[in-house]
């Protein structure tokens, strides 16, 4: 009897566990992660519900001086414009404030929305598997258990084809230099290899947040475009500030990924936002 491959990320069950715990957190960034416990409170104070890392520091995996610092809150009722400044506002002073991180990235939503229908196999699965909890009661307790099956690439990643339009303008309105587009190759560079990799995940049936593995899962089931994904797996690690790279991002692999994705699990369910 031939023996299936056990994935990393499921438990006995074949569900997925959470990834992330600040018993892996190391000791460089310690200091960066009880600054924010301490001043979260503060900066938001009782409309904060919960508070959430993400990422390679929660990972045990980030690098000194290169890593962002991820955020997620949870307000107990939907962020103000005021919400969103204050954040935006914490997040460059804190940046400024630790040489050990390279960027804040906040995610800002209310509770209620989290916990939702609409979101429960999209950001309700951000929370209870790629989140690790900092502050407040834990919303992964109201959210079921997550399998690597279709429904839940569907409503991951399946907006590509949405995004696209925006992102050539995000590309149209960046100043040519390197210093400016790197940033943008790293994030788009990311968004791709992590969608290439729920494409498969099903097949793969496993969960990894590293960049190399997520491609190399990708191009053993679609070797034509293997070489493309391994390259924006080293970008999403080491950005370079090349504008035809984007360009090759959105004319080109990414137009193809939107559609074979929707060929394969169709269309996320569209968000107020897209309306």
């Amino acid at each position: 009897m031939t023996e299936s491959v056990r994935r990393p990320g499921l438990d006995a069950e074949g569900y997925l566990v959470r990834e992330g715990s600040l018993t892996r957190v190391t000791d460089e960034f310690r200091p960066v992660v009880a600054a924010a416990r301490e001043r979260l409170p503060e900066l938001l104070g009782t409309r904060l519900h919960s508070a959430y890392l993400y990422g390679s520091i929660p990972r045990g995996t980030a690098r000194v001086g290169r890593s962002d610092f991820d955020l997620l809150l949870a307000l107990r009722e939907e962020p103000s414009d005021a919400d969103r400044e204050a954040v935006r506002s914490f997040g460059e002073a804190f940046d400024e404030e630790f040489p050990q991180i390279d960027g804040v990235g906040t995610l800002l939503y209310g509770r209620d929305r989290l916990l939702s229908d609409l979101e429960r196999y999209d950001m309700g699965w951000f929370v209870a598997c790629l989140c690790t909890p900092l502050l407040g009661p834990d919303l992964a307790e109201h959210l079921p258990r997550y399998r690597p099956d279709s429904l839940l690439a569907r409503e991951t990643n399946g907006d590509l084809a949405r995004l696209l339009p925006r992102w050539r303008e995000r590309i149209r309105q960046t100043a040519g230099t390197e210093e400016a587009l790197r940033p943008l190759v790293r994030f788009m560079s990311r968004h791709l290899v992590r969608t290439g990799f729920t494409l498969v995940m099903p097949r793969w049936h496993g969960w990894t947040s590293d960049l190399r593995e997520m491609a190399g899962a990708f191009g053993a089931h679609h070797p034509g475009r293997a070489a493309q994904m391994r390259r924006a797996a080293e970008y999403g690690y080491e950005p370079v500030g090349d504008p035809d790279v984007l360009r090759s991002y959105v004319d080109d692999l990414g137009p193809w990924l939107a559609a074979e994705y929707a060929r394969v699990h169709g269309v996320k369910a569209p968000r107020p936002e897209d309306l």
